[in-house]
């Protein structure tokens, strides 16, 4: 085990602690022998300085179970030191709360300890200087800060882990509802954080002991369960280790065997996604070889499956496919005579070492490749950051990538991408590039064209095709699984939409302007800035953004930057109707800024009138829908629109078709739709009478015209009594 057990504290003293010498205070001693053993004479000084620091700063704290408070920053730089962690993070352990609890600024931490222990303390410190709206922001605004301090150093977030673990051990003290919120946390959190950086030994701690306070009648009966059926299988696993043992030599092969316990959460976990009783979970229990290399590994692997039947469908290749957190390892699940089912994993030294403590190996064992391993994750954690348009948002968004159930697919070219599963092939493009993702257009799995939406499996070929001129589907965010591609998706949204209604704010308010023989390029570029001022604007495009979203109306904008004796030409009332002035001309059933309202469905060929919506920016309705009959006050917000000559896709529209009861007749009818070019998106039925029944059609079609074509062909069926369109 990584992680050393508390040892006995001793009792707290309010002496003061003595200047470094040959002397040590108790607390620094207890820790002081591990130090002892990987460091040297001069950097454990450096960790007692820091130590005298903290124990000062922290002078009369105590924490809830009443011990000193500087107990608690000891053993977080304990835990820290099981993992041979280096001077300047264990000094910054000790460190930790000083920032946060303590008078202490962090310029008195450069100059007392240099500028790396001071900033690793300030990455795990809270903000406390800054208003928020409501904790679950203050909640999320420190995570981002601590994941963004991670990113520039990964001692951050191990000094985190370590505090978290500490707290988790100690949480009987504190009240019940902070103990469920801390535990909640740390089983959302922190846990996936230490599995995804792969130290499987904090994650399953952190687990076991979040799952202990918030199910504690749970755990305790799991417990006990385990350690009755721990002393019923011992006999049994000894016999199958050294059948292994006995087949290993007879083949010239060389393994550590030992066999491992499922933790009492990873159990739980199973139980229930599986709607297992614990009887029925045969994998409690797992054999571990640790041979000398990755051959040996495939070795011991054939040895074993000619001694035990493997079971179908149960063995996992982690060595040719490591997870994400760098994990490898071969898994293989075989049927003991006995009748037990018989997890087996292999894997060399280093992937032991790697499996056990993740990143934390780079200091245990001096090896960069785990760091190299979780690099990529940590760099995205960057992109997140910058396309985030919030820290809700941001860590909603961690959150999601916290929780990977791996699928492993292919490039074209054979390149490995590892994606969660339930992705989709707008995941894949994403975890390509960026830019494939933003201008994905069609997605082939195995050579065959798919849906964007299609869940990819393990072992698919994707072919991403691309268009220049394509931009992200806003419907995309209701099946993609990855963060990556979410936020990309919102990022690139947000921009577009801010890009357009500057757009649409620009033209909107040009002809407004146009009532008052004005323009944006002729009006006075004093109004304009006195304007600006006035309405706590930095600059036109921010004006014509605001108008462009509904948030300011155009006519009342004209009439504010209009000299104020003129008024509009012809005295007409201010309006969307001005002479001369073309309506504003809609293109396609998508826009950013431009919606077609849901109520009255309006198609190419119906008369159509814009309402400026807040937040929104014009929402196209029919003048006859009963929705805008409150906005025929507010002239100010009506916004004459047009269809251009040759709108673009496919338009949705609700049609009604009543048929007699009869065999065959939604099948009929689809057949025809298929026939006359539209698409049926959705359709649901409604039996009236017994002789009768309704069915509502949600099609997509081109025009009015088109419409008018589909409703003939159906009313010319014998069984249809009547085919209308739906309004409101």
């Amino acid at each position: 085990m990584l992680i050393p057990s508390l040892r006995k504290r001793h009792p707290p003293t309010h002496k003061p602690v003595p200047s470094f010498g040959p002397g040590r205070d108790l607390k620094f001693q207890d820790i002081e022998t591990l130090l002892e053993t990987y460091l040297s004479k001069q950097e454990i000084a450096s960790i007692y300085h820091a130590y005298i620091f903290g124990y000062q700063a922290h002078a009369g704290q105590h924490r809830e179970s009443g011990e000193s408070y500087i107990s608690h920053p000891v053993e977080v730089a304990r835990i820290l030191a099981g993992l041979h962690m280096d001077s300047k993070a264990i000094s910054a352990a000790i460190l930790h709360d000083v920032i946060e609890d303590t008078p202490t600024a962090k310029k008195q931490l450069r100059r007392g300890f240099g500028k790396e222990v001071a900033e690793l303390v300030d990455g795990v410190s809270k903000l406390s200087k800054v208003s928020f709206t409501d904790q679950a922001e203050v909640q999320a605004e420190n995570f981002r800060k601590m994941l963004m301090a991670m990113t520039r150093d990964i001692r951050v977030i191990m000094i985190k882990l370590a505090d978290r673990l500490h707290n988790m051990r100690t949480l009987g003290a504190m009240r019940e509802e902070k103990r469920m919120r801390i535990a909640r946390e740390t089983l959302e959190i922190y846990a996936p954080i230490a599995s995804r950086l792969g130290i499987q030994a904090f994650k399953y701690e952190l687990e076991d002991l979040s799952f202990k306070a918030i199910h504690p009648k749970r755990y305790t009966t799991l417990e006990k369960a385990v350690k009755h059926r721990r002393g019923n299988r011992k006999g049994l696993l000894k016999k199958i280790e050294n059948a292994i043992n006995k087949r290993l030599r007879q083949d010239g092969l060389a393994g550590k065997i030992s066999s491992r316990e499922k933790h009492i959460y990873g159990i739980y976990t199973k139980m229930k996604q599986k709607g297992l009783s614990f009887d029925e979970v045969f994998d409690v229990y797992a054999i571990r070889i640790v041979t000398d290399s990755v051959d040996d590994c495939y070795r011991v692997l054939g040895a074993l499956h000619s001694l035990y039947a493997p079971i179908p469908g149960k063995f996992k290749d982690y060595i040719a496919i490591p997870k994400a957190n760098g994990y490898q390892s071969l898994h293989t699940i075989m049927v003991s005579p006995y009748g037990v089912p018989v997890e087996v994993q292999i894997r060399t030294g280093e992937m032991n070492q790697v499996a056990e403590a993740g990143i934390a190996a780079h200091w245990l064992y001096k090896s960069g490749k785990v760091q190299k391993e979780t690099s990529n994750w940590i760099s995205g954690l960057l992109d997140l950051q910058k396309q985030a348009g919030n820290s809700k948002e941001f860590l909603e968004n961690v959150k999601i990538d916290l929780f990977p159930e791996e699928v492993y697919v292919f490039t074209p070219k054979g390149k490995i991408i590892v994606l969660p599963r339930g992705s989709c092939p707008v995941d894949f493009a994403y975890a390509v590039h960026t830019d494939v993702g933003n201008t994905c257009v069609t997605a082939r799995i195995n050579h065959h064209y798919v849906p964007l939406q299609t869940q990819i499996r393990n072992g698919n070929t994707i072919e991403i095709t691309t268009d220049k001129k394509a931009v992200p589907n806003p419907g995309w965010l209701n099946f993609v699984a990855t963060a990556k591609a979410r936020s990309s998706i919102r990022h690139h949204l947000k921009h577009l939409r801010k890009r357009k209604a500057r757009n649409l704010g620009k033209d909107l308010l040009d002809k407004a302007l146009h009532a008052f023989s004005l323009s944006n390029n002729t009006v006075d570029d004093e109004r304009m800035a006195a304007l600006l001022k006035e309405i706590n604007l930095k600059s036109k495009a921010q004006l014509y953004q605001d108008i462009g979203l509904g948030n300011r109306m155009a006519p009342l904008v004209a009439r504010q930057l209009a000299p104020l004796l003129d008024k509009p030409d012809n005295s007409e009332p201010l309006g969307p109707r001005s002479k001369g002035v073309r309506p504003l001309g809609i293109v396609s059933n998508e826009g950013v800024v431009i919606h077609l309202a849901k109520c009255c469905r309006p198609i190419p060929g119906d008369r159509i009138q814009g309402i400026a919506t807040a937040g929104r920016g014009i929402v196209i309705h029919q003048p006859e829908c009963t929705n805008i009959s409150e906005f025929r006050n507010q002239p100010e917000r009506l916004i004459d629109v047009q269809w251009e000559p040759e709108p673009e896709n496919l338009f949705q529209v609700m049609i009604d078709v009543t048929t007699v009861n009869r065999r065959g007749v939604l099948a009929t009818i689809a057949s025809s739709l298929a026939d006359a070019n539209c698409n049926i998106d959705h359709v649901d039925m409604d039996d009236r009478d017994g002789n009768t029944s309704l069915l509502e059609f949600l099609i997509s079609i081109k025009d009015l015209n088109h419409l008018q074509e589909v409703l003939k062909r159906i009313r010319s069926m014998d069984f249809v009594l009547n085919a209308k369109r739906k309004n409101t």
